[in-house]
């Protein structure tokens, strides 16, 4: 590892461990916009790198019809959560969920964009898919059997690449003098033409101001792997040890693509052994130097995941963040006007459609 590492935060509903309600203090709910905003600002306070939203077809993280009465059931969603807290917030990336499966990637593309203007170039999308019958039935339009489920999503995330790219930047003049508000000459047609879509663009969104905002994907084995690593710009991962952690860099094979290492995080004993990722139950040093270790192992960062968002995100900030930065290994302070992509390592984005020659 060379220079700082990378450190984001997972927040779901009261928290990671399905029952946190129980653990969480009488606050406002989840469908309040001022309790995201608190856990913005409270991530904010650490400098973390960014924070993601989760989000699903389903009211409860299972991925089942009936109602598991114990559990938290009802999200908002997770892209205008986002969108509510950028003005909150100043310099965390924001990088909510949002399915693909069943949502048009037109919508989602103008939605992303929008959140990158609001937030000033700090959006993100994680993308998601859903391939249960029962999540198929709230739409009711077509039957999955048969969809390769990640191929499509690789169709939706270039149309919607694409669609970030139908504008130049510079195509809106504003002249007054000669009365013309757009150059047409730079809005594309994308004129895509696939398996799954056939979207012919431009997007009615501006380019955004990160010009491709950061895509992400969470990512447990083949094939998401596969399609992390030709349609996203970062993957989360979930490595139980050093050893997995090394065969999971090894499935990957994707030198430019950014990996992070999702671990639940629990002080105070509350953990879930149904969880996907690494459960840590320690002290504020111990994940420090688990931190620092998985890291100097080839990956970027981790992606945190608090148990109880109330009482395990403030121990984040405020006790293991200050370990690493007196380690030399986490920043002291964000760096003025910085995109998320920008922070996160990524080239500038390109516009595809910008002809050769023109300034």
């Amino acid at each position: 590892m060379t220079g700082h590492l990378h450190l984001g935060v997972a927040l779901d509903g009261f928290g990671w461990h399905p029952e946190a309600w129980r653990h969480t203090a009488e606050s406002e709910g989840v469908t309040s916009g001022r309790y995201w905003s608190g856990l913005a600002a409270t991530a904010e306070r650490g400098l973390l790198d960014f924070l993601t939203i989760d989000d699903a077809l389903t009211p409860q993280r299972r991925r089942h019809p009936e109602i598991e009465s114990r559990w938290l059931a009802g999200r908002p969603d997770a892209v205008l959560i986002a969108s509510r807290v950028a003005p909150a917030t100043t310099h965390i990336g924001l990088i909510p969920v949002a399915t693909v499966t069943h949502t048009e990637p037109f919508h989602v593309s103008k939605a992303i964009a929008t959140l990158d203007f609001v937030s000033h170039g700090r959006a993100g999308w994680q993308v998601r898919v859903s391939g249960t019958q029962h999540e198929a039935d709230l739409f009711g339009r077509r039957d999955l059997s048969g969809v390769d489920l990640f191929d499509e999503a690789s169709d939706a995330v270039e149309v919607a690449r694409r669609l970030w790219d139908s504008w130049e930047d510079d195509a809106v003049i504003r002249d007054a003098a000669t009365g013309r508000f757009i150059d047409r000459d730079k809005l594309h047609y994308i004129d895509f033409v696939g398996k799954y879509f056939s979207v012919k663009g431009p997007s009615i969104t501006p380019r955004p101001p990160q010009g491709q905002p950061v895509v992400a994907a969470l990512a447990h084995a083949q094939p998401a792997y596969e399609f992390a690593a030709r349609s996203a710009d970062l993957v989360f991962i979930t490595p139980t040890d050093e050893k997995s952690l090394d065969t999971i860099l090894n499935e990957l094979g994707d030198d430019e693509l950014k990996v992070y290492a999702d671990v639940f995080v629990s002080f105070s004993g509350v953990t879930d052994a149904r969880s996907d990722a690494l459960v840590f139950d320690g002290t504020p040093t111990e994940l420090a130097e688990l931190i620092i270790g998985w890291c100097e192992s080839g990956i970027e960062g981790l992606r945190l995941r608090p148990s109880v968002n109330a009482t395990d995100l403030p121990v984040i900030v405020d006790e293991v963040v200050p370990i690493l930065q007196r380690a030399g290994k986490f920043r002291q302070a964000y760096a003025d006007g910085e995109t998320l992509r920008h922070r996160l390592g990524l080239p500038v984005a390109e516009n595809r459609y910008r002809k050769v020659g023109r300034p």
